[in-house]
């Protein structure tokens, strides 16, 4: 072989080297524990919460508690006959959480050590997603199709108010300096909000993004990575509102979530993959390999100590008499639905 072709084969080889390297994940997943929570078997939302160890994972009327170590169950909040469950959070220094029930449209609180419900507070019809805020201590319930984002004060249990998104919502983060990011639906927009007036204060277009269904923060760049519908994750500017990235995801998304030790976005996503988004710096970002989950796992928690991911699926069959590109070409194995702990390698 001549000298010339030595050369272009040695960098033909490093190439191919670096390709491999840019698919490769910075972090190698694998599903260490699968924890039975069985019926009913419609879920959304699987929370972890750090202070308490614990993971909650809403589906039908009830949310379902484990240990986020060794998986054993802890108990059962019941929301009744015929509620719908959604979003979780647990406030440990004040010994209570809240889930909520999307169709009667009411945030539920509970107690943390019994898991019996306290109280139910009016929200709006579609309740879904829950977050805390640290900085305003307000409970934030993110209300769907209601486009409200309904403000509680957790030491009374009172509704302080309500932030109008201007249409269908999603899921939303805080920056924890007193702005408020939401996912506008319907609109393919990012919202912020001031929790220090309870007003959006800014609609900031998605564009490459439609249908925005999750939504993460890395607080340190002020960096939003949301997780859409059309199998794309755009990066955006905090603080501007400018799209940064588009970079691309798995089908059937709804949750995403930011890893700051290893600097990396996740994407849980129906079709059976977690999408993995390397943040390079707060201007470079790179799609690296997707892990293998398990089909239907389209929500995630990530405890950010360790490393862990949490995951809610179920079993499957095939309905072969609808398309595969239909959401009903799959139905769920009663009673099969499972928390799943992907841990790196």
């Amino acid at each position: 072989m001549s000298r010339k072709s030595v050369f272009f084969g040695t960098l033909m080889v490093s190439g191919l080297m670096a390709v491999a390297a840019q698919a490769q994940p910075a972090s190698s997943y694998t599903i260490t524990k699968t924890v039975p929570i069985g019926v009913p078997d419609r879920w959304d939302y699987v929370v972890f919460d750090p202070v308490g160890n614990r993971v909650y994972a809403s589906h039908g009327n009830r949310v379902s508690v484990v240990d986020g170590g060794s998986g054993a169950s802890i108990g059962t909040i019941s929301l009744g006959e015929g509620a719908v469950s959604h979003g979780i959070v647990a406030l440990d220094g004040l010994g209570k959480g809240y889930a909520d029930d999307g169709k009667a449209g009411v945030a539920v609180v509970f107690d943390l050590k019994t898991l019996k419900v306290l109280r139910t507070v009016t929200a709006e019809p579609d309740a879904d997603g829950i977050v805390y805020d640290h900085k305003s201590g307000h409970v934030l319930v993110i209300t769907g199709d209601s486009g409200k984002v309904v403000v509680i004060d957790p030491k009374t249990d009172k509704v302080l108010g309500e932030i109008d998104g201007g249409g269908p919502l999603e899921f939303g983060v805080s920056d924890e300096k007193g702005k408020f990011y939401v996912d506008g639906e319907d609109k393919n927009e990012i919202v912020r909000m001031d929790l220090a007036t309870n007003k959006a204060d800014a609609h900031w277009p998605l564009t490459g993004c439609k249908t925005p269904h999750g939504l993460a923060i890395d607080r340190a760049h002020m960096r939003l990575f949301a997780s859409c519908g059309s199998k794309v994750m755009d990066v955006m500017n905090a603080e501007t509102g400018q799209v940064i990235a588009s970079l691309p995801i798995g089908q059937g998304t709804d949750f995403d979530a930011f890893y700051p030790a290893k600097s990396l976005a996740f994407s849980s996503n129906r079709d059976g993959t977690l999408s993995v988004i390397a943040e390079r710096s707060q201007d470079k970002f790179e799609a690296l390999a997707p892990i293998k989950s398990k089909f239907g796992a389209r929500t995630m928690a990530l405890d950010e100590k360790t490393g862990r991911i949490y995951l809610i699926s179920s079993d499957v069959t095939e309905n072969n008499a609808v398309p595969a590109t239909d959401r009903n070409h799959f139905k769920v194995v009663p009673g099969s639905a499972e928390i799943l702990f992907l841990d790196p390698k």
